[in-house]
C-alpha cells in the first residue's frame, strides 16, 4: 500500500466518518442475524457525537481516510466498556482490530479505578469471538435479545503495569 495505518484519538469532526464506516461495517453483522434494525445501523450522528464525548474514541487512518474505530467508557463500577470495534472490510484480517483493541485498553490502563474490561458481540460472530479470546477475554454471560441474536459478554482483568528496574 505504501502508507501505514496510524491510530489516534478521534477528533470531533471524525464523527461523520465514523458513522459512515459503522454503517458499512455492521451490514455483515445485520445480515448474519437477519436484523437490519440493530442499533449501530440506526444510530444518529448526534447520538454518536454524544457517545464519543462521554468516553474515549480512537480512529485508525490510512492517510486521511478513517478505516477503523473503537469506543469505550468507564462506568461507576470500574468497568471499561469497549464498544463498536469496526474495521473497513478491505482492511480486515490484517491485525488492525487487535491493534485498536490493544490501543483502547492502553487508554484506560492508567486509571487505577478500572477493575475489568468488558465487551460484547453476537453469538454467531466467530471472527469477533476469536479476536477477543486471543486477547484474553472470556465469556461471562449471554443474553438472548431477539429471535436470532444472543449477545455474548466477555471480560478480562487489566494487566497490572510493571516497571523494569534499571541496573
Amino acid at each position: 500500500m505504501g502508507m501505514s495505518v496510524t491510530i489516534s484519538a478521534a477528533a470531533e469532526d471524525d464523527a461523520e466518518h465514523i458513522l459512515k464506516l459503522q454503517y458499512l461495517c455492521y451490514q455483515t453483522e445485520a445480515g448474519l442475524y437477519g436484523d437490519y434494525g440493530i442499533e449501530p445501523l440506526t444510530q444518529t450522528l448526534a447520538d454518536l457525537s454524544e457517545e464519543i464525548s462521554q468516553g474515549h474514541a480512537l480512529v485508525a487512518r490510512l492517510g486521511d481516510e478513517v478505516v477503523a474505530s473503537v469506543r469505550g467508557r468507564v462506568d461507576a463500577s470500574g468497568t471499561a466498556r469497549i464498544a463498536k470495534l469496526i474495521v473497513h472490510p478491505r482492511m480486515q484480517r490484517h491485525g488492525l482490530g487487535g491493534r485498536l483493541l490493544d490501543a483502547i485498553e492502553a487508554r484506560f490502563s492508567g486509571d487505577p479505578h478500572i477493575k475489568r474490561f468488558q465487551l460484547f458481540t453476537g453469538h454467531r460472530s466467530e471472527s469477533n469471538l476469536r479476536l477477543y479470546r486471543s486477547r484474553g477475554y472470556v465469556p461471562v454471560s449471554s443474553e438472548q435479545v431477539g429471535p436470532r441474536l444472543t449477545l455474548v459478554t466477555l471480560e478480562k482483568e487489566p494487566v497490572p503495569r510493571t516497571y523494569a528496574a534499571s541496573a
